[in-house]
Formats: C-alpha cells, sequence, structure tokens
C-alpha cells in the first residue's frame, strides 16, 4: 500500500513537472485537481493502455517499441479529455509530458522494492588493495 501511494505521489509530481515545463499542459485550480488527475491516469495507465497496447501491437512491432510513447501521450491526452481541469494542447504536448511523467516517475520508483516498500539498496564492492598489499 505504501509503494501504490508513493507511485501515485510520483505522477503527482510528474504532473507539476510537466505544466511546469511544457505550455501545451495546464491544470487549472489548485493541488486537488493535479492529485486527481494523476489518479485518473494511474487508473487510464491501469485499462485502457493495455487494451491500446494489444490493438496497435503491430505498430508498435513496426516501429520497434516507439509508438508505446505515442500510446502514452494518447493516455495523457485521455485524462485531458475526461477532466475539464486538465488542458493537454495537442498529441506533441502530451507525448513530451508524458516523457517527462515518466522520467519523474522511473526515478521516483527506482526507490521502491519489487514488494511495493521503500527500499535503500547498498552495493559492496570488492576491497582495492592497497599499497602495502600488492599481490604481485
Amino acid at each position: 500500500m505504501q509503494g501504490m501511494i508513493i507511485r501515485w505521489a510520483m505522477n503527482v509530481v510528474g504532473l507539476f513537472v510537466a505544466e511546469g515545463l511544457l505550455e501545451g499542459i495546464q491544470v487549472t485550480g489548485g493541488a486537488f485537481e493535479f492529485f486527481l488527475a494523476a489518479l485518473l491516469l494511474g487508473f487510464v495507465n491501469a485499462i485502457v493502455r493495455p487494451i491500446a497496447i494489444l490493438f496497435t501491437l503491430p505498430a508498435t512491432i513496426l516501429s520497434m517499441g516507439l509508438f508505446l510513447w505515442v500510446i502514452n501521450g494518447a493516455m495523457l491526452a485521455l485524462v485531458g479529455w475526461l477532466m475539464p481541469t486538465v488542458h493537454v494542447a495537442g498529441l506533441w504536448s502530451a507525448m513530451l509530458g508524458s516523457l517527462i511523467i515518466g522520467g519523474v516517475a522511473w526515478v521516483g520508483n527506482s526507490f521502491i522494492g519489487p514488494k511495493g516498500k521503500v527500499e535503500v539498496m547498498v552495493a559492496q564492492g570488492r576491497p582495492v588493495p592497497g599499497p602495502d598489499r600488492l599481490d604481485g
């Protein structure tokens, strides 16, 4: 549950960053609209996106996966169409917005483990031999 809330928060932050960087994406109102738009984006990505991917599978294969970027933009445009407080100017704005939201979410989700909990991973390397421990 904690991981799901953090993922939702990352979508909120990503939407906020996309709205700040792109002129073609505007969210009118306060913070509640950002939270609601991120929640709706999560539902659209969970329900509509898999169906869209299935129907556009030949185009995705021919484009070597780049068509998924168009689908992600279309999902953001769909949120803009469903919510009157979210305005997405066009497909290019939606595609760039989805790239920004996905990038922010990717960075945030890198701190969430496979069990949906916040995890900090520490990598340990081999000790480097000092001048007093030369193996040769």
